[in-house]
């Protein structure tokens, strides 16, 4: 069997690499957005042309990161979210979000003082957890029956 694991979220940490190197010698593929803030932010108008309002800057930026975000979850087996202590990550909630309308086994990673506030995108996740190497041990265990030692 094999995986494409879709790392959705914050991007101020390097959890995905912690997730990546706990994965060595699993037969699992890892796709996610830019975590370039700056690239992300400025991508619209980096390609399309500048804009005046703040908002047509976003607007552009969001669609085209859209596309790759998009193809990563539909090609997805397993969707990996991450809400990070320092900003409120709403776009990792629509990539929850979106992920569960498309039936992707969704795993979430956060802290406990987020518990309250992502109740739901906890209730339709598969598995929930703080720490991303658990997320390394879950994978592995879909991947090979076997648990931690």
């Amino acid at each position: 069997m094999k995986l494409n694991v879709y790392l959705s979220g914050e991007i101020h940490t390097d959890w995905r690499d912690e997730i990546k190197e706990a994965c060595a010698g699993l037969d699992v593929t890892f796709s996610a957005p830019v975590t370039d803030h700056a690239a992300s932010d400025d991508c619209g108008v980096a390609i399309m042309g500048a804009e005046p309002a703040k908002f047509w800057h976003d607007n552009k930026g969001a669609k085209l990161n859209a596309i790759r975000t998009r193809k990563g979850i539909a090609e997805a087996d397993i969707v990996v979210v991450r809400f990070g202590e320092k900003y409120k990550q709403w776009n990792a909630a629509f990539d929850a979000g979106y992920a569960s309308a498309l039936g992707k086994s969704l795993i979430i990673i956060h802290g406990a003082d987020h518990q309250h506030a992502l109740k739901e995108v906890d209730a339709a996740a598969l598995a929930v957890t703080d720490d991303p190497k658990k997320v390394a041990d879950m994978l592995r265990y879909v991947l090979e029956g076997t648990l931690p030692a």
